[in-house]
């Protein structure tokens, strides 16, 4: 019996080909809060998880692009550690 994952958080890095990099800042920006360079994060539903995903693969070259998506299902249970000075001001990641 396959059991469906109700995942509620999503972190997001990538490492892109610099004339791609836009539209895919700009897709993920459009889902997840902007963290930090390449990096992405924030609650989303199943659907927006699949939406993003299928946003993404229209855009990369998967020959020469890297996306990687961490799904966590219950973001009540996750310890963030920050160490030096973060600048960017971002949601509070415990909800």
């Amino acid at each position: 019996m396959n059991k469906k994952i109700n995942y509620n958080y999503v972190f997001l890095f990538y490492d892109i080909e610099e004339k791609r990099v836009n539209k895919v800042f700009k897709k993920c920006k459009k889902y997840l809060n902007h963290w930090q360079k390449s990096v992405f994060r924030g609650a989303l539903t199943n659907s927006q998880i699949m939406e993003l995903e299928n946003e993404l693969k229209l855009i990369i070259n998967k020959e020469k692009d890297f996306i990687s998506i961490i799904k966590i299902m219950d973001f009540k249970t996750i310890g963030e550690t920050t160490l030096g000075n973060n600048k960017i001001n971002t949601e509070d990641i415990f909800l």
